[in-house]
């Protein structure tokens, strides 16, 4: 009976959320689609390329793979970390392309509701608010859903 339960709520969350990576970024918290999320690793120092967006940290060798690396704090418009051994890679996909995000730390899986999902009100919108596609609470926190789409465009991620 219990294990019916069990699968009924799974059913249910399936259906009525999507799950979520929550990490922090600048000392806030973020959230991407678990779908887009290959693989999370420990920092790695990056080669740098020339004449690169100034978010772009250059490139690092994933099993014979060079994958670009983005700053995801300076994306945002947020103060950028110091680099430390909490410092994480999240390695997202992105269409075709595979990219690097930088992140301070990774919190957990999150499935929220979707009747929990808010747009970012109208008043908030500016450039780097565009990146966020809803914000949702979790353990009374805010966190930000991030659409990977619009932070990193393919364009851009075919120039790094």
């Amino acid at each position: 009976m219990e294990n019916a339960q069990a699968e009924n709520q799974t059913d249910t969350l399936t259906r009525d959320s999507k799950e979520y990576l929550s990490f922090v970024v600048g000392g806030e918290g973020y959230a991407i689609a678990i779908a887009s999320v290959r693989e999370i690793r420990g920092w790695t120092d990056p080669s740098s390329m020339p004449d690169a967006d100034p978010c772009f940290m250059g490139v690092i060798n994933l099993r014979g793979e060079m994958l670009p690396l983005l700053d995801l704090a300076a994306k945002l418009g947020l103060k950028t970390p110091q680099i430390n051994e909490r410092s994480v890679i999240i390695v997202v996909e992105i269409g075709q392309n595979a990219i690097g995000l930088l992140v301070d730390s990774v919190s957990n899986i999150i499935a929220p509701p979707a009747e929990e999902m808010k747009e970012p009100p109208e008043s908030a919108k500016n450039a780097a608010s565009n990146f966020v596609s809803a914000l949702t609470l979790v353990d009374e926190k805010l966190v930000r859903i991030l659409d990977l789409a619009a932070i990193v465009p393919d364009e851009v991620l075919d120039a790094a």
